[in-house]
């Protein structure tokens, strides 16, 4: 009996551990499981997850998308009329937030976004050297840039953040996940200013495939809406990336 009952627990043993390796990890929401979902549902959701599709070669920004998976966000986007700017205030989308270490989300992004970047004992860059994006310009002097938001404040208040409560503006504001923050030179940030793509363009049109790209990805996760004329310019955009 002691035999028998020793094989009996080895196969036992083993059946379980064939079951467990079956298991795998939880099913989240890029498992190919709709979890009820339409199949276009499920398609959107699987484009607004950061970096879905890949990036492309010159992608400065995180989270960035393939072109395809770009387009296929923007289609899913509700077109409507913007919201007027009633209740608006920079002071509801709390930025900069602390990012430990004594960095808060300014000093991350000089730091992810420069070459060869120094910092003092309290996180802020004291040297380095940066390329603007929407210019091209190059600046070594930290004081000179701005962290742009890609889709800006007023701009997402006007596209349905105005809805939103405090922590999921805050998380807007310092998303470090997405593509929606960048140094870029100060002058050609507030050129910008609350502006969408068919109101302002980077002067550098070799930037304009990242910044459609990247303005679709932001827009599509926080389920923020577009207008006629921005749809359009965010697909003439769309429209200079190589093939």
């Amino acid at each position: 009996m002691g035999r028998q009952s020793g094989a009996l627990g080895a196969v036992v043993a083993v059946a379980l551990l064939v079951g467990l390796s079956g298991c795998g990890s939880p099913v989240g929401p890029g498992d190919g499981k709709t979890g009820g979902k339409s199949p276009t549902d499920a398609a959107s959701s699987a484009a607004s997850q950061p970096g879905a599709g890949g990036a492309q070669a010159g992608d400065v920004l995180p989270g960035m998308v393939s072109v395809s998976v770009a387009r296929t966000q923007l289609a899913a986007l509700t077109v409507g009329k913007a919201a007027t700017m009633a209740g608006y205030s920079r002071d509801k989308f709390t930025h900069w937030a602390e990012q430990g270490n004594k960095c808060d989300t300014r000093e991350v992004v000089l730091k992810r976004d420069g070459a060869d970047v120094t910092q003092d004992g309290e996180c802020r860059a004291q040297s380095g050297k940066w390329k603007s994006l929407y210019d091209g310009a190059v600046v070594t002097d930290a004081a000179k840039l701005d962290i742009d938001h890609m889709v800006p404040l007023a701009e997402a208040w006007r596209s349905g953040a105005a809805g939103w409560d405090a922590a999921k503006r805050k998380a807007f504001a310092n998303d470090l996940t997405r593509p929606q923050l960048l140094a870029v030179s100060a002058s050609s940030n507030r050129s910008k200013g609350d502006q969408s793509p068919d109101l302002w363009q980077p002067t550098d049109k070799s930037s304009w495939c990242q910044y459609g790209r990247a303005w679709t990805t932001v827009k599509s996760h926080y389920g923020l809406t577009v207008t006629e004329p921005e749809r359009a310019k965010i697909t003439a955009m769309l429209d200079t990336c190589a093939s």
